[in-house]
């Protein structure tokens, strides 16, 4: 068992601080007190177990708005068992409200802040959505574009098919013409054939 008494120097004074080693000295069984000096610092007396007071002493450290906590003095004495619970010391009534206000000002100040920040983080997300629809924008247009152009070679393939289908007919036109003129030309020459070979058979007198 011991005891300690630290010295905290910061903004520990009308921002709930007392209150705040209030509540670390009652989970950790630590007897004493928790009081304002002048000067803006806070005292405070504990009385515990070793480990207790050291973790206290390290829990003190409070660094969150509108606390702040810049620096502690331990001084370590013999355990004394001197307080039955730990208290807060508090002064005069009107100096009491005055801190009670003044701590409910910082934290309006800090709710304030924050919403600020939350509503400055919603006007960035807001630009990053409309730079984000501006993006699918151009994408669509793109798109559209590229669609354009397959139509565009779509009509062009259709335009060589159609030359070709038409290419098709005129060949098969001419085949079916050369066939023909080919047919007459040898219904003709083997005409005059037999028309010679008639000649000859009268001539050597085979009829």
């Amino acid at each position: 068992m011991k005891r300690a008494t630290i010295i905290v120097k910061g903004e520990v004074q009308r921002v709930g601080y007392r209150d705040a080693v209030e509540k670390k000295a009652r989970k950790l069984n630590i007897t004493g007190f928790v009081e304002n000096l002048k000067h803006y610092d806070v005292r405070i007396v504990a009385e515990g177990e070793d480990a207790n007071i050291d973790q206290f002493i390290e829990q003190l450290e409070i660094k969150k708005i509108p606390i702040d906590v810049e620096s502690t003095e331990v001084s370590f004495e013999p355990y004394k068992s001197e307080f039955e619970y730990f208290e807060i010391k508090r002064g005069d009534w009107h100096e009491e409200l005055f801190e009670r206000l003044d701590t409910a000002g910082a934290l309006l100040y800090k709710s304030v802040e924050l919403g600020e920040k939350s509503v400055a983080l919603g006007e960035e997300s807001v630009s990053i959505g409309k730079k984000t629809l501006g993006k699918q924008d151009m994408m669509l247009e793109k798109q559209d574009s590229m669609l354009g152009k397959q139509d565009d070679t779509i009509e062009a393939i259709r335009g060589v098919s159609e030359k070709i289908d038409s290419g098709k007919e005129e060949i098969v036109t001419e085949i079916s013409s050369l066939r023909g003129d080919l047919r007459s030309y040898m219904e003709n020459k083997f005409s005059k054939i037999e028309q010679e070979i008639e000649g000859i058979k009268v001539k050597i007198g085979m009829t």
